[in-house]
């Protein structure tokens, strides 16, 4: 499957810029940000910010958009500028779920149990998520990571992490699911085989995928290392080619874990069980 180059080891992670247009489109002051940033080519892989895949996916005002076909253009513009500057380009593709309000959306939060989110207590109602819904939401993450194979991107990299759609489906706090979308790890993790499999075959099989994991809620009850074990196997043989590891409810701030790389011993033990970067 893909691979990317990398000529050294400097990866940027997605950061939120909020820069974008209204409608979601990049706007100028998007890519002046990620032209400063890649300028240089000292960074080797620039994974731009998460980008809602459907407009009750969104989670914030001004976030970048990969819900829609007339998007491609725009930000081939965004991966062209990254990619003339010497660096590859990944694009993070989400959906909000529980972690996001009607205000934003227009709607009311989607989730995989109407459970409240951890991490927010501004949202005090929650529709769970059937199961026509749920094919609805695999159907587009493949579209939207076509999308980004169209735009010019070197891969795409699907967010399962900070208390958005696809870690509360991963984690036991927030899904109490007694249908096959629940329950063991392995339930739990069914709507993540079925996006990286329908994303697979829609990028074809030389196009990088990338998961972007939260391994560990901090919080009593909430997924811990063994669990993360078990789904990078899988996600793995699903044909995922990176794995790139953070927090999950905890988000990606823990009390007591201070300075430089404090996940490095969630990505030691994945290491030991996956032989994907």
């Amino acid at each position: 499957q893909g691979t990317l180059a990398l000529k050294n080891r400097l990866v940027m992670p997605p950061m939120a810029t909020s820069k974008a247009e209204a409608d979601g489109s990049p706007s100028q002051a998007i890519l002046d940000y990620y032209d400063e940033k890649s300028k240089g080519g000292a960074i080797s892989l620039i994974i731009i910010e998460h980008s809602y895949i459907a407009p009750e996916g969104k989670a914030s005002e001004n976030q970048l958009s990969i819900a829609e076909d007339r998007l491609i253009e725009p930000l081939r513009k965004l991966s062209g500028v990254i990619n003339q500057n010497g660096s590859k380009a990944v694009m993070q593709i989400n959906h909000a779920g529980s972690n996001t309000s009607s205000q934003i959306t227009g709607a009311v939060p989607l989730a995989p149990s109407r459970v409240p989110n951890p991490r927010r207590s501004d949202v005090p109602e929650l529709r769970e998520l059937n199961k026509e819904e749920i094919r609805g939401i695999v159907h587009a993450f493949r579209n939207a990571a076509l999308r980004v194979k169209k735009a010019g991107f070197d891969g795409v990299e699907i967010h399962s992490a900070h208390g958005y759609l696809l870690n509360q489906f991963f984690s036991p706090l927030t899904n109490k699911r007694t249908d096959e979308y629940g329950g063991d790890v392995l339930g739990r993790i069914r709507i993540h085989l079925e996006v990286i499999r329908a994303v697979r075959a829609a990028v074809g099989p030389d196009f990088p995928i990338l998961l972007r994991l939260g391994a560990s809620d901090f919080r009593e009850g909430g997924t811990a290392i063994g669990d993360s074990e078990k789904a990078a196997r899988e996600f793995e043989r699903s044909g995922v080619d990176i794995l790139d590891i953070s927090g999950g409810f905890c988000g990606y701030d823990v009390p007591g874990l201070t300075g430089q790389g404090y996940f490095a011993p969630l990505t030691e033990a994945i290491k030991k069980v996956v032989s994907v970067p």
